[in-house]
């Protein structure tokens, strides 16, 4: 039998490993990215849940129809299956009738996941 001319002898063995060094080189860039896209899919979903606790609290203070107490108060609300801390910051302006509402409100994980300003009215 003839040798098989050089178009027809298939790959060596060193570009096949060069070949399954790219591909892994891709995969692994693939992977972490996935990773990093998870992350900021789980941060978004934190921040979105505590926004809409935030904005309750505001809501809250804005309709009730007596004028929120100066100072500070806090408690739990539950949000997207887990307990939500916040803390309402009531502070006079210099403008006289009205009061500056800021509610925090902690992440479950720790540190601050949303806040939010507004004005009211005293009167």
């Amino acid at each position: 039998m003839a040798d098989k001319r050089p178009s027809e002898r298939g790959f060596t063995l060193i570009e096949v490993l060069v070949a399954l060094a790219v591909f892994s080189l891709a995969a692994l860039t693939l992977l972490r990215l996935e990773g990093a896209t998870m992350t900021n899919a789980r941060m978004l979903e934190v921040r979105a849940a505590a926004e809409i606790v935030a904005r309750n609290r505001a809501v809250e203070v804005l309709t009730d129809p007596d004028a929120p107490v100066i100072g500070t108060a806090s408690g739990s609300e539950m949000q997207a299956g887990r307990p939500w801390s916040w803390v309402r910051i009531t502070r006079p302006m210099p403008d006289a009738g009205l009061v500056e509402v800021r509610v925090i409100v902690a992440s479950p994980f720790g540190g601050e996941a949303a806040s939010l300003t507004v004005y009211r009215r005293t009167a």
